[in-house]
C-alpha cells in the first residue's frame, strides 16, 4: 500500500480559531474577574513540541487563551500583573484529547436515531449540553477535547462534533462542525432489521458513499466551470469535506479482518483522512498495513487481546506499535470507560507492553492531530490554545492526580480547593 498525502487542510472553522481564538486578547476584551496572564511555575514540563523538551522546574506564561511563552524559570521573566499558581512538585502537560466520545447529551439518549443502517443526514451538532455531569467529571481527569460522535448501532450514524470540554453553551465549546462522519464497520451493527451479515452492510456503506462522492463530483464540475449547477441537497451537503481531506472518518472498526475491510473502503477506496477508532482485540496484526498509510490508529476501550495462536495475552497498543504503527492514540468510548479515566485506560496499555512517554503523547498531541487540530492543541507552546493540566505526579500512574485542568487560558476544574479526583 502506497504512502498517500499526509496534508490535511484546515476547515474554515479551525482557521477562524487560528486567526482570532488564539491570539492574545487585551484584558478587557477577556471574561470578567480574569486576571491579566497566569504564570503557572511547576516541577516538569512535558512539552510534546516538536523538540520533545521535557524542562524541569519551569514556568508556562499564559495570557488570553494562548500560551505566552514556556522555559525554565531562570530563562522566562513573569510580568508584575500576571496571577502566580505555584505547583513547585507537580507536572504540567497539555489537555488530553478523545477521538471517540458519545458524552454529548450527558445520558444515553439523543445518539442512536437508528432509523437506517446508513443515516448521512444526522448530525449531533445540535446535541452537546455544556457542564452536563459527564463533561464536568472529563474535566476532573484532564480531558480537554472531545468529538462527540453519534452511538454505533447502525454502519452510518453521523456527523459528530467536535468541542472543548469548557464553555457556557453549545457554542463556546464548538471547535468545528462537522467533525468528522463516524461510521461503526462492524461490532455493533448486526442487530439491524432482524440481523445484517458483513458483506450486505459493507456493501450498503460502499453504496451510500459512492452517492456521496458522485455528488461532490458534481458540484466540483460545477465549481470549474465544466458542468452546469447541481440541485443543493443536504443529505449529501455535508460528505464534500470527506472528498477533500477537510474533514475525517472515524471509523469504529476492530479485529483483524473488520479493520482490512475498514482499509479497503475507507482509504484504498474513497482515498479518506482515516482515524481507526476503538480498534480492539487483534486489529494490530494488520500493523504493517496502516503503518505504510496515513492512517491514525486509535486503541480502546479494551487494552488486551488473547491471542489464541501465540496462546498469551497481548496488549493491543503494544502489538501496533511493534508492528510499526507510530501514529498510536487511545480512546476511551466514553462513558462506556468514563471519560476522566483516558489517562488511566494508557496506563493499562502501558501495564500490557506499551511505552510511558508514547502513551501519554499518544493521549496528548497525536490525538489532537489525527482529529486536525496539531496547529492549535496537543503541546505545550507559545501562540498555542491554553489547553493544560497539572497533576501531582506521572499522569499515566494512577496514584497521580489532576490537580488542575485550563482550557483557553480558563481554569475549568481546581483540584487545590475542590476534592482531587483519585482513582
Amino acid at each position: 500500500m502506497m504512502i498517500k498525502r499526509s496534508g490535511m487542510r484546515l476547515s474554515a472553522t479551525v482557521a477562524l480559531v487560528l486567526a482570532v481564538g488564539l491570539l492574545a486578547m487585551p484584558a478587557g476584551a477577556q471574561q470578567e474577574n480574569t486576571p491579566p496572564g497566569y504564570a503557572l511555575r511547576v516541577a516538569k514540563v512535558v512539552s510534546f513540541d516538536d523538540a520533545e523538551r521535557v524542562i524541569n522546574n519551569a514556568v508556562v506564561l499564559v495570557r488570553g487563551t494562548a500560551i505566552e511563552a514556556v522555559g525554565p524559570v531562570d530563562e522566562v521573566e513573569i510580568p508584575a500583573d500576571y496571577v502566580v499558581r505555584e505547583f513547585p512538585q507537580y507536572w504540567l502537560v497539555p489537555g488530553l484529547t478523545d477521538p471517540h466520545n458519545h458524552s454529548a447529551a450527558g445520558g444515553w439518549f439523543d445518539l442512536n436515531d437508528m432509523v437506517y443502517q446508513a443515516n448521512p443526514g444526522l448530525d449531533t451538532r445540535s446535541v452537546p449540553r455544556a457542564d452536563n455531569p459527564w463533561i464536568l467529571q472529563a474535566r476532573t481527569g484532564g480531558v480537554t477535547t472531545v468529538i462527540m460522535i453519534p452511538g454505533s448501532g447502525t454502519n452510518m450514524s453521523g456527523f459528530g462534533t467536535l468541542v472543548d470540554t469548557a464553555g457556557r453553551d453549545p457554542n463556546e465549546m464548538l471547535i468545528r462542525s462537522p467533525g468528522s462522519l463516524k461510521i461503526a464497520q462492524a461490532g455493533n451493527p448486526e442487530w439491524y432489521f432482524g440481523g445484517n451479515g458483513r458483506m450486505f452492510m459493507n456493501w450498503n456503506t460502499r453504496q451510500t458513499l459512492q452517492k456521496a462522492r458522485l455528488y461532490h463530483e458534481s458540484w466540483s464540475r460545477f465549481e470549474q466551470g465544466a458542468g452546469p449547477q447541481p440541485a443543493f441537497d443536504p443529505t449529501w451537503a455535508g460528505f464534500r469535506e470527506l472528498f477533500t481531506r477537510e474533514m475525517p472518518v472515524t471509523m469504529h472498526t476492530q479485529m483483524y479482518q473488520v479493520l482490512l475491510a475498514t482499509m479497503d473502503t475507507m482509504y484504498d477506496r474513497f482515498d479518506f483522512w482515516t482515524v481507526l477508532d476503538h480498534c480492539t482485540f487483534d486489529a494490530w496484526k494488520l500493523g504493517p498495513v496502516v503503518a505504510q498509510s496515513d492512517a491514525w490508529a486509535i486503541n480502546g476501550p479494551r487494552q488486551y487481546h488473547y491471542d489464541r495462536t501465540a496462546r498469551r495475552m497481548i496488549g493491543n497498543a503494544s502489538g501496533w506499535w511493534k508492528n510499526g504503527v507510530r501514529r498510536l492514540g487511545i480512546n476511551t468510548d466514553a462513558p462506556v470507560i468514563p471519560q476522566e479515566e483516558l489517562s488511566y485506560q494508557a496506563a493499562m496499555a502501558c501495564w500490557y507492553g506499551w511505552l510511558p512517554y508514547h502513551a501519554l503523547r499518544g493521549i496528548t498531541r497525536i490525538n489532537a492531530e489525527a482529529l486536525g487540530l496539531g496547529a492549535t492543541h496537543g503541546s505545550i507552546e507559545p501562540r498555542k490554545q491554553a489547553d493544560l493540566t497539572i497533576w501531582s505526579g506521572d499522569p499515566l500512574d494512577p496514584r497521580s492526580a489532576c490537580l488542575l485542568t485550563m482550557v483557553k487560558g480558563r481554569i475549568i476544574y481546581d483540584g487545590t480547593t475542590e476534592t482531587a479526583r483519585r482513582f
